[in-house]
């Protein structure tokens, strides 16, 4: 198998390099070459996917059996590189996300649920974007990458993950989990333990991926762990266990959370009150053979990783976790609301 990627420095590109190199196939990683190298062993073509110039001159690498694109962004890059890359490749294969969905993660979702409405001529600029939330802007962004490549090349192979986890995660998540609950202390979470949550590990979505291209599977599919497989408790008892059990968790009313402004998703990582959030169904995948590991083995993993090779550094990092001294203040107000409710 011959196989280009766009994006290949870092996480999920650089898993997928690794595993392909592991089963004899031929790799062309496509990268700016602002993050790092890819890893050895794969051929790197340096280039801007924004740079007509420069996929004409990837396209003479090919041709490839597939392209698996890490990085799509905005609709307009992904129509770029069809038009360019379209004859050059058998199938295209796009990591979109949850995102896509209009009403996640307000409700659950699966595959034929709506998505934002887009277009393969929407840019980050595009006035249409310009009333949405944030995520509302990223969600259309992606559906309109989706529709980019549907309409420009014969066969495509469209995945939705929910959130990646595992050895080489820069976003952020798990390095902040590991790091509060190393800091010890009473520990600010949201009730309850019991709270399904679906997180994937990196290498699972690698291995769908690379089994899909094999078999030349098409169509659309969500990558996140079967609703049930772990739950919020599990994830903070696996950072307890990997830090000493220094931190003692506080379970707290999540709507007394969100009256208090605690920013959901980021000054909590992965928390959000929305009944959606973690009911994404995944039962597409899983018929097609997507396993998802302990969420235990993907985060002894990581940190293990982490340990290994260092943290690559990212700026969505400075965005998530909570100061120590708000957690304080909000502890505080947390038991005196309790010691009022109790007279």
């Amino acid at each position: 198998m011959r196989l280009l990627i766009l994006g290949g420095s870092w996480f999920l590109g650089r898993t997928l390099i690794v595993d392909a190199l592991a089963r004899g196939w031929e790799v062309t990683a496509f990268t700016r070459g602002k993050n790092g190298q890819p890893p050895a062993g794969a051929t790197h073509v340096r280039g801007d996917r924004r740079n007509d110039a420069d996929l004409q001159r990837l396209a003479e690498s090919g041709p490839w059996d597939a392209l698996i694109d890490t990085s799509a962004y905005e609709p307009t890059d992904v129509a770029r590189v069809t038009a360019s890359l379209g004859k050059h490749t058998e199938q295209y294969v796009l990591i979109s996300t949850v995102s896509a969905y209009r009403d996640w993660p307000a409700v659950s979702v699966n595959e034929d649920s709506a998505l934002w409405p887009s277009s393969p001529t929407y840019t980050e600029d595009s006035p249409e974007l310009a009333d949405l939330t944030i995520g509302g802007q990223y969600g259309t962004l992606k559906a309109g990458c989706e529709t980019a490549v549907m309409e420009g090349v014969i066969r495509s192979l469209i995945v939705r993950p929910g959130v990646i986890l595992g050895p080489g995660e820069y976003v952020g998540r798990g390095l902040k989990l590991l790091a509060r609950a190393a800091r010890g202390g009473r520990w600010l979470l949201p009730a309850p333990p019991e709270q399904t949550i679906q997180p994937v590990d990196v290498r699972d979505v690698s291995t769908f991926l690379l089994d899909s291209v094999e078999a030349k599977r098409d169509g659309v599919f969500n990558l996140v762990a079967p609703i049930g497989h772990s739950t919020y408790g599990a994830l903070i008892d696996v950072c307890l266990a990997l830090t000493g059990r220094r931190a003692q968790p506080v379970w707290v009313d999540p709507r007394w959370l969100d009256e208090q402004s605690v920013r959901q998703w980021t000054e909590i990582p992965l928390w959000r009150i929305s009944e959606g959030t973690w009911h994404v169904d995944g039962r597409r995948a899983a018929a097609a053979g997507f396993v998802c590991r302990p969420l235990r083995d993907t985060l002894y993993d990581f940190k293990e990783a982490l340990d290994r090779d260092g943290l690559v550094d990212h700026p969505r990092q400075g965005q998530l976790g909570m100061r120590p001294d708000r957690e304080a203040e909000l502890l505080a107000a947390w038991d005196d609301a309790q010691s009022s409710s109790a007279r």
